[in-house]
């Protein structure tokens, strides 16, 4: 014989009421069933309220209505459906008696202003009685024969009326004075049972679940199946993580400890039934029952995992009893133990400092008064003989915990789960592991718990590495590195890479979407979008979101946003920029960025900064990581005036020349920013400070591009009008280079005498003769690189170039552990 299980869900209604009795049919074709039933949804809950509303003599009439109008619309629909007038008249009957009943045990709670736990217990599981009264119809309407199984008289249980347990050993036998062989389909009313005295009991929290374990106990049951309303048991909470794994396969040992530490779909009371008499129990969805749903079992393991789950268990209060007197004292974890038992509270988790100075444990914030309270009273003379400190409590924490069979041969589980933690920003407050090796547990504050679980998950579970970007300025730059994104994100997928665009903001507006913005129509998205642009909103949105390795990238010049990036960081996001203020901001906030990211463990990540697409940053680092010294450094580091000097050798004037450069967007949109040398010598200051100079912006010697004199006021239209009046001391400039043999180029330059840029005249064994066109080169010469420097060249300017320099950076941030350095 077989024991299913229906929950609430799958009794919500007529529709759903069916589709549990045909999978009950179905299943009778093969062997003789027991079905254990749960009252239809909402029913417990508003049976619960009847009686609050009597206890406060409110309008009971219309509390018993709600529960009432469930009944009859699904026997009124059930009616429909059977067309048995017998069936009708009989469940009828069952309904008004119970609802007479029901009325009658709510004025006598009125009149006596109380409610005894029993007449609680006789009001709530008779909502389990109509649903079963129901089920037998309509198996014998299917054709199935088809009787009531008793919990009353069939299970012994001990307890409180409200949270009794099953005496199984006593309860076994009186199943063998039936005929069970009588009825293809017996139908059981769950979360019932009765005391010694004959008086109903109620079994808990998911009684139903712990009335069909029991049941399958009693009869020997091939199997027990629970139909709930997902397809079974998940590897951490879906409504937490979306790509949550379903579980084909658990011990009964895992299900318990999964159970044990806050997985809704199992209760430890119904594990242990079921582990005891070694019954093999499924988790199935009613909704999908052609889903082959998670085996609780004790069958060799198919599944390859080692770590099965993660599960947490919130809403915990952590107390703290130490001091100087429990070194040594004998029997204090007994004595703890015992006084918080007494109370009849349980005890969650327990650890104990190896110095013997402390004992903490946890219970549920519920209890949490009792548990003070109780080690207040049994430590009594030793909290006024200042033997131990005063009790503490920590409340609003979590537990969460790592549960698999195969962690005891899982080599640096621990580490990884503690790494993932950290990688998360999640403090640790307690750790405890049990003997088994089964599940490590760690205490932390709950507001933490869903980042936790979504960084163990991806740890340990999920192959995709998620990014989770925040784009500061949807110019050009942010325009096209969203245009690479769209068109990389299958590319990325194969490599495990996801790109979630949760943010896009230029100076008015910003979009917000922790799913993901679509980017085929982001700017009419944004355009429509009427949320304004607000930095340290948006920090406070992404924070909210607890989003695993959320990401800023700002691709503004704006000094406001630079100056943020400490607040950035401090908030949980790496930050990737093209923008140089920050890094060539006084050197004091230079130092404090890097001490932001080190201590918030996140990246500040700028390799665009300097050469656009080229990793002149990382090149640079890496050789001073190595131990080589930069001893001098001369660069063409603008893209446009890389360009406009290439163009000044093939005889084209100053003012065509930058014309050009800026219909080809190689200039900023005033050229001004690019003719004054300071985008130049704020590249030369990010070298120099790399290469550990201490500078400031003011010890940069600069030398514009256009002569002392010359007037360059007014808007960008009035400069570009004028700027023909500097070619003919350009052009003079040019003539007196090539009467040398040499070309002009705009260099910066760092050496022993200090760091400049300026127009220089460069020969043919210069490395720099040749770089023009909108190239970037850049010569280190350094204590290994002599008298050959180290050269990079290729192209420092353009939209994609740049686009695809941050869209380097932002992949880099995947690397968790990297640490920016001082």
């Amino acid at each position: 014989m077989k024991v299913m299980k229906f929950g609430g869900t799958s009794l919500a209604n007529w529709q759903r009421f069916e589709m549990a009795a045909d999978i009950v049919a179905e299943s009778a074709k093969e062997e003789s069933i027991a079905v254990v039933l749960s009252a239809p949804a909402t029913v417990t809950n508003g049976l619960l309220a009847m009686v609050e509303c009597a206890l406060e003599k409110g309008d009971i009439g219309a509390a018993l209505g709600k529960v009432e109008t469930v009944f009859r619309k699904l026997y009124g629909d059930a009616f429909t459906h059977m067309q048995d007038s017998t069936a009708e008249a009989s469940l009828e009957s069952k309904l008004a008696a119970q609802l007479k009943e029901w009325k009658s045990k709510l004025d006598g709670i009125v009149l006596l202003g109380e409610c005894p736990d029993g007449v609680r217990a006789e009001v709530v599981v008779a909502g389990e009685r109509l649903s079963s009264a129901l089920m037998i119809k309509v198996m014998e309407s299917k054709g199935l024969t088809s009787g009531l199984l008793d919990p009353r008289a069939l299970f012994l249980a001990h307890g409180t009326p409200a949270e009794s347990v099953v005496d199984i050993n006593v309860s076994k036998p009186r199943f063998s004075l039936l005929n069970l062989d009588d009825k293809r389909v017996w139908v059981m009313p769950g979360f019932t049972a009765a005391n010694a005295e004959g008086k109903v009991v109620t079994l808990g929290r998911n009684g139903s679940d712990y009335s069909a374990a029991v049941l399958a106990a009693c009869l020997d049951a091939s199997s027990c199946e629970i139909w709930t309303d997902v397809d079974g048991v998940y590897n951490t909470d879906p409504r937490i993580v979306t790509d949550a794994k379903l579980l084909s396969q658990l011990s009964y040992q895992e299900a318990m400890e999964l159970s044990y530490f806050g997985a809704k779909v199992l209760h430890p009371k119904t594990i242990a039934p079921i582990a005891q008499f070694q019954i093999p129990c499924y988790i199935k969805n009613s909704f999908n029952p052609q889903a082959p749903g998670t085996l609780v079992s004790s069958s060799p393991d198919q599944t390859g995992l080692q770590v099965k789950a993660i599960s947490n268990l919130d809403n915990q209060t952590m107390v703290d009893v130490s001091g100087p007197g429990m070194k040594g004292m004998v029997g204090m974890a007994s004595r703890i133990l015992g006084a918080i038992a007494r109370t009849g509270v349980s005890v969650t988790l327990i650890t104990q400092s190896s110095s013997e100075y402390s004992i903490s444990f946890c219970v549920p914030s519920m209890d949490a008064a009792k548990a003070k309270w109780a080690m207040e009273q049994e430590f009594e003379l030793e909290l006024k003989s200042e033997l131990l400190e005063p009790i503490v409590m920590r409340h609003q924490l979590s537990i969460i915990s790592l549960i698999g069979d195969g962690m005891r041969t899982y080599k640096g589980a621990a580490a990884k789960f503690f790494q993932a933690l950290a990688q998360a920003s999640v403090n640790i407050v307690a750790i405890a592991q049990g003997s088994s090796e089964r599940s490590i547990s760690a205490v932390i504050e709950q507001r933490k718990i869903n980042n936790a679980i979504a960084a163990c998950h991806q740890g340990f579970f999920d192959v995709q590495q998620y990014l989770d970007l925040f784009l500061v300025g949807s110019g050009n730059i942010g325009a096209g590195l969203l245009e690479q994104i769209a068109k990389q994100t299958e590319f990325l997928k194969k490599q495990n890479i996801t790109i979630r665009v949760c943010g896009i903001a230029n100076s008015n507006t910003m979009l917000l979407d922790a799913a993901g913005i679509e980017l085929a129509n982001w700017r009419e998205t944004l355009s429509k979008c009427e949320k304004a642009f607000d930095l340290e909103s948006m920090l406070a949105w992404g924070r909210e979101q607890q989003l695993l390795n959320p990401v800023l990238v700002d691709c503004t010049s704006s000094e406001h946003v630079a100056a943020a990036y400490p607040d950035i960081m401090n908030a949980g996001f790496h930050v990737v920029t093209p923008n140089k203020k920050a890094n060539t901001s006084d050197l004091a906030f230079y130092r404090k960025l890097r001490k932001t990211a080190l201590s918030q463990r996140r990246q500040f990540l700028y390799e665009t900064n300097v050469g656009a697409g080229l990793p002149v940053i990382d090149n640079l680092k890496k050789l001073m990581y190595a131990g080589d010294k930069l001893k001098s450094f001369k660069g063409i580091l603008s893209g446009s005036l890389s360009y406009i000097f290439g163009m000044l050798d093939e005889g084209m004037s100053l003012s065509e020349a930058t014309a050009i450069a800026r219909d080809k967007c190689f200039t900023e949109p005033d050229p001004r920013d690019d003719l004054s040398g300071m985008d130049v010598a704020r590249k030369v200051l990010i070298v120099a400070r790399e290469a550990g100079m201490p500078l400031e912006l003011s010890d940069i010697h600069v030398e514009p591009v256009l002569p002392a004199e010359f007037d360059s006021s007014g808007d960008v239209s009035d400069f570009m009008a004028r700027l023909a009046e500097a070619d003919s001391w350009m052009a003079d400039k040019v003539k007196q280079a090539k009467a040398e043999g040499k070309t002009l180029r705009y260099v910066g330059e760092i050496s022993e005498a200090g760091c400049s840029v300026g127009i220089r005249a460069v020969g043919e064994d210069d490395p720099l003769f040749k770089v023009k066109d909108g190239e970037n080169a850049l010569a280190f010469y350094s204590q290994y690189y002599q008298p050959i420097p180290f050269v990079l060249r290729g192209y420092g300017a353009g939209t994609a170039v740049t686009a695809a320099g941050v869209f380097a950076d932002l992949l880099r941030t995947l690397n968790w552990t990297r640490e920016v350095d001082l």
